[in-house]
């Protein structure tokens, strides 16, 4: 396809070299949530202020974005967000709740909720894309990193009404009723696809996926239930030719899968090491992560040591057939993480 998009150029982008199978002038690193939590100019500009509100502030958005860039000096950002903003925009009635997540006020439970729900318009989220086009005269040379939750991980908070540990609702509507489970997928995709286009309209350089709760499946349910969907997702915005990325926790078992889904980046959590990752995913992918964030409360000795090891088996894993390595925890940034040792952990991923 050609592209009907207008990107940055970014010739000289370590980021966007690893993700696309070139060869970076460092190796990359950034964080998942490192715009906000455990920064404390993010918490002095949120005070008094709703996530949800937040989200939907383009320069709240773009100045939380750019902390962590000026900070930490990691190669890329990543767009401040929820995964369940398209969800809010569209019109569900949703809030995300301190020390619990998101919570919805009507569960979508039966053939019915599932025809209830409305689609997502481009325009109910411009303040999303007012933000990104403020950060892209921000950023200079750093790419922005849009993302979505991925269909999967948006049906299990809306059929369970929030997190949950078992998806027991969940489950038990994919097998029960997958009729209209797959109704409810292909709604929530045509709202990720919405989501992610409008981001890329307005200029972001990679994307990437969150399928969050994916873990909870076997293989065999994922390949059945949730990768036809993925699948759709990424082929719908692959004309607009930026590195898209997966990323799930708990998702070892899943990698393969994750990985046909189409994209050029596998998001790998820590329990998984690099040189298994390319085993699971094959060759031709560029795998992301994998530090243990707990790592980061260890002492700097103990980050280092971990740092190394995972920059040793990246560059095993490359030699195994992976097109580059993109540093990053395997999950998001704790909020207790001492800010400092990110910014050490980026110098010396730099220097390595």
């Amino acid at each position: 396809m050609v592209s009907t998009y207008t990107r940055r150029r970014l010739t000289d982008a370590p980021f966007l070299a690893a993700a696309t199978g070139a060869v970076p002038g460092r190796r990359p690193v950034w964080f998942m949530r490192q715009a906000g939590r455990s920064l404390p100019e993010y918490r002095r500009v949120r005070a008094g202020i709703g996530m949800l509100e937040s989200c939907f502030d383009p320069e709240l958005v773009c100045e939380i974005t750019m902390q962590p860039v000026r900070r930490h000096d990691v190669d890329a950002a990543i767009l401040f967000s929820d995964i369940v903003v398209p969800l809010k925009a569209a019109g569900i009635d949703l809030d995300i709740v301190a020390g619990v997540g998101p919570v919805v006020a009507d569960p979508v439970r039966t053939a019915g909720d599932v025809r209830a729900l409305p689609r997502l318009r481009p325009e109910e989220v411009g303040a999303i894309s007012e933000g990104v086009r403020l950060l892209i005269g921000e950023l200079g040379q750093t790419p922005l990193i849009g993302f979505a939750g991925a269909p999967f991980t948006l049906a299990s908070y809306l059929v369970e009404g929030g997190p949950s540990k078992n998806h027991e609702h969940t489950k038990a509507m994919m097998y029960a009723d997958p009729a209209s489970w797959h109704e409810l997928l292909g709604v929530l995709t045509d709202i990720t696809i919405a989501f992610l286009q409008a981001q890329l309209a307005a200029g972001v350089d990679a994307v990437q996926v969150f399928d969050s709760w994916a873990g909870a499946l076997t293989e065999a349910d994922y390949r059945k239930f949730v990768l036809p969907h993925s699948e759709r997702v990424f082929a719908e915005i692959s004309d607009a030719e930026v590195p898209r990325i997966h990323f799930g926790v708990g998702t070892g078992e899943l990698l393969g899968a994750m990985g046909e889904a189409g994209v050029e980046v596998v998001g790998v959590d820590w329990r998984v090491p690099l040189t298994e990752a390319v085993r699971r995913v094959g060759p031709g992918k560029a795998l992301q992560g994998n530090l243990d964030p707990a790592v980061l409360f260890a002492g700097a000795d103990a980050v280092a040591t971990e740092a190394r090891r995972i920059v040793a088996e990246a560059d095993e894993a490359i030699t195994m057939g992976a097109t580059g390595h993109i540093f990053n925890l395997g999950h998001g940034v704790l909020p207790d993480t001492d800010p400092g040792a990110l910014t050490a952990l980026v110098e010396l991923v730099h220097e390595l």
